[in-house]
């Protein structure tokens, strides 16, 4: 079995690569496209690309549990993958994933530029990670 893991930001799409062994790595990261069906047709590329079976995209919730507005996009992103005829989509939650990405970044010798360009990676990494686990 091979997942997609899915950070999605508006303006970029952080992508992760995993198996149910919990082997998980960051893959790449996309443009964020004009419309949540360019983006779930983007998404789709790459899972069939890579051959993903299932697909795991970020739920942005509080603390408290409760879904906050970056949640939305989250189940947009769901519904046109659905509506498009891809694989399952999971939605799990992604509560800290990006303060977990950049943690990582900061034991590497980058330029804060290189930084940016693997953050939405490693995020969907460690969200793709939790899902495993």
């Amino acid at each position: 079995m091979r997942y997609l893991g899915i950070d999605l930001g508006s303006k970029r799409i952080g992508l992760a690569l995993g198996d149910a062994k919990g082997l998980v790595t960051p893959l790449k990261v996309l443009t964020a496209g004009a419309s949540m069906e360019r983006n779930a047709h983007l998404v789709l590329e790459v899972a069939d690309e890579y051959g993903a079976d299932e697909i795991v995209i970020g739920l942005p919730l509080n603390m408290d549990d409760t879904e906050g507005p970056q949640a939305r996009p989250s189940r947009q992103l769901a519904e046109a993958i659905h509506q498009l005829g891809g694989p399952p989509v999971h939605l799990h939650d992604e509560r800290l994933s990006s303060h977990a990405a950049d943690a990582r970044l900061r034991e590497r010798d980058l330029t804060r530029g290189q930084k940016k360009t693997r953050q939405d990676a490693l995020a969907a990494q460690c969200i793709l990670q939790s899902f495993v686990e």
